[in-house]
């Protein structure tokens, strides 16, 4: 009698252990954990896709990473392509975060530092024809440069790289490589949107599993045998895994079911959940300072800096005025071109550099931030549950494989414990 009562009592613990466990293998750990194993990495060539998906393996490594974290820079792919590419081009993003606006600031920001940028190249490629210079002369040089300095800035940045911003930045890779740099991030979109559920899905394991025990001990009385127990626990571990993962993403549309309306947990809240992935996104991935980053340093970053040495290379002939050519001449052709050379290459990052300022980017997320918004509201439930389950998905079969095997083991403690 103990022995029968007892079975629905393992199997809402087996349950409740398997959605826990499952939950926690979701984002834990952030970083892989595990050692290398020699051969493994050949080896993975030969077996299954599905184990080569397992983290680690094909990197010839045994352990264990987080699904989300591991998978975070195909959420982050996926979300590009179904949410920014959807507002257009990189050229239309661009233009939506006010190019404007970001040239503005460069000159208030950065007006003083282009004095001191030509001070030093002069001081540089010919210093004592700049000191022999009258202090009227070099004040009416950097007078000339600080009056060309905003027009340049507003050529460069809404010119020059706003319209060629599809050549300069790839909006999809910088996502991804800052998802990998910190998959944490992917972890706290989904945490932050579904902890409620999350922690629902958790104890509703239990209650699954306590209702599949019922059916169990009739089961066990009308075929007594030991084996039948291990069987059915393994089942009740398997369905209670698969039960919450679909819970999660399914339906994606509400359906009436037994006179309730049912959908999928994060889906149904993907108002919030848009709001959760755009400010992450916007207040840690698509920044300012991180586009300014990428334009300068990234894949692309000589043709950025192709395209603004070649805007500010007149600067020089222009702060120069009527007198260019007899500065020419006097300097010598080779210096003059050097002290262009010097303006041109030390402006680069000068021009830039104002884009990493905290409180610009600041004020620039709200923008990429209703952007974002907005393109994954637009989205159908379809795509919205496709995006966030593509973290995870490849490896559901993991979670279910898991929840099998803990019910099989603690039927197996049940028969210790209470045998057949």
């Amino acid at each position: 009698m103990i022995k029968d009562l007892t079975i629905p009592v393992f199997t809402g613990i087996i349950g409740y252990i398997t959605n826990w466990t499952g939950v926690w293998m979701l984002f834990n750990p952030v970083r892989f954990k595990g050692f290398k194993a020699p051969g493994l990495t050949y080896l993975s060539k030969l077996l299954p896709r599905k184990v080569q998906q397992i983290p680690g393996v094909m990197h010839g490594g045994l352990g264990w990473q987080g699904i989300i974290p591991s998978r975070a820079a195909k959420m982050g792919s996926i979300a590009v392509d179904t949410t920014i590419a959807k507002l257009g081009s990189p050229a239309d993003f661009f233009a939506a975060i006010e190019p404007e606006v970001m040239a503005e600031h460069m000159i208030r920001s950065s007006s003083g530092d282009i004095r001191d940028l030509v001070e030093r190249a002069m001081e540089e490629e010919h210093p004592q024809m700049w000191r022999d210079l009258p202090a009227q002369v070099r004040a009416g040089v950097h007078e000339r440069v600080q009056q060309q300095f905003p027009g340049i800035v507003r050529e460069v940045v809404v010119d020059k790289i706003g319209k060629n911003i599809d050549q300069l930045l790839d909006i999809k890779l910088m996502v991804i490589k800052h998802l990998e740099r910190r998959p944490e991030l992917a972890n706290r979109m989904f945490r932050e949107v579904g902890e409620k559920e999350l922690r629902f899905i958790i104890n509703f394991g239990f209650f699954f599993g306590f209702l599949l025990g019922i059916p169990t001990v009739f089961i066990t009385h009308a075929i007594p045998y030991w084996w039948v127990l291990p069987i059915l626990g393994t089942i009740v571990g398997y369905a209670t895994n698969w039960l919450a993962i679909a819970m999660i993403f399914q339906p994606a549309d509400p359906r009436r079911i037994l006179g309730y309306e049912w959908q999928g947990l994060f889906v149904k809240r993907r108002d919030h959940a848009a709001e959760v992935y755009a400010s992450v996104v916007s207040e840690e991935i698509v920044t300012v300072a991180n586009i300014g980053e990428e334009l300068m340093h990234g894949p692309r970053a000589d043709r950025t800096r192709q395209i603004i040495e070649n805007a500010l290379r007149p600067a020089v002939d222009r702060a120069s005025g009527q007198f260019a050519p007899f500065v020419r001449v006097a300097m010598g052709a080779r210096e003059y071109d050097a002290i262009k050379e010097s303006v041109a290459t030390g402006g680069v990052e000068q021009t830039l550099t104002p884009l990493m300022d905290p409180e610009f980017n600041r004020s620039r997320a709200k923008k990429v931030h209703d952007l974002m918004t907005d393109g994954m509201k637009d989205l159908t439930n379809h795509d919205f549950a496709q995006m966030l389950r593509a973290a995870m998905e490849e490896d559901e079969w993991l979670l279910v494989l898991h929840g099998a095997v803990l019910g099989f083991v603690a039927s197996l403690v049940h028969l210790a414990i209470f045998g057949v």
